[in-house]
């Protein structure tokens, strides 16, 4: 069975930084190519960085410069370091594989605010 556990979140100032973690139960999460999402209020869920089993990295423009994803494979979790935050970063954060699987962990809040 599928878990996945989101967590540090938390309230930041603008500028701030926090790290995300996500400890992934997923017999194949080594060979899986892994992604953070956010969804904000009112607004669909986005994935903003995904890595691939080798350790190559992608980010969403909006993210680009500021957030990095890593893994460790032996501990099945994934990262993200989000540094130099804005207000507009404000959402729920989820892992997940990329494509997405049907199943989503409670997620993390990470609330940017002055």
């Amino acid at each position: 069975q599928v878990q996945l556990v989101e967590s540090g979140g938390g309230l930041v100032q603008p500028g701030g930084s926090l790290r995300l973690s996500c400890a992934a139960s997923l017999s194949l999460f080594r060979i899986s190519v892994m992604g953070w999402y956010r969804q904000a209020p009112g607004k669909q869920r986005e994935l903003v960085a995904g890595i691939t089993s080798a350790g190559t990295t992608n980010y969403a423009d909006s993210v680009k410069g500021r957030f990095t994803i890593s893994r460790d494979n032996a501990k099945n979790t994934v990262y993200l370091q989000m540094n130099s935050l804005k207000p507009e970063d404000t959402a729920v954060y989820y892992c997940n594989t990329i494509p997405y699987l049907d199943y989503w962990g409670q997620g993390t809040q990470v609330t940017v605010s002055s």
